[in-house]
């Protein structure tokens, strides 16, 4: 799985943990409803910028959200799972 398809994993997770439909976490970010969807689904990625902002909206830290991301990664690597992009 491809670090993309990681970060939108960990992205859904912060966001049904704060009870956030897509909708909810566009409005509150001024981010389209879509954009949400295409990062979790790991088709975007997102700049610093709007890393910082869901992750203030989401309340956590961008470094907590990058450290699960990592975690998933290395799980993936000792599990013999390829991370390169597909």
């Amino acid at each position: 799985m491809n670090t993309e398809k990681i970060f939108g994993q960990v992205l859904r997770k912060f966001r049904t943990l704060n009870k956030l439909s897509q909708e909810k976490l566009s409005q509150e970010c001024g981010l389209d409803r879509s954009y949400i969807s295409l990062l979790e689904r790991g088709l975007r990625q997102p700049s610093l910028t709007t890393m910082l902002l869901l992750s203030k909206i989401l309340n956590t830290t961008a470094a907590n959200m990058v450290h699960d991301v990592e975690e998933i990664l290395s799980e993936n690597t000792k599990n013999g799972i390829s991370n390169k992009k597909r």
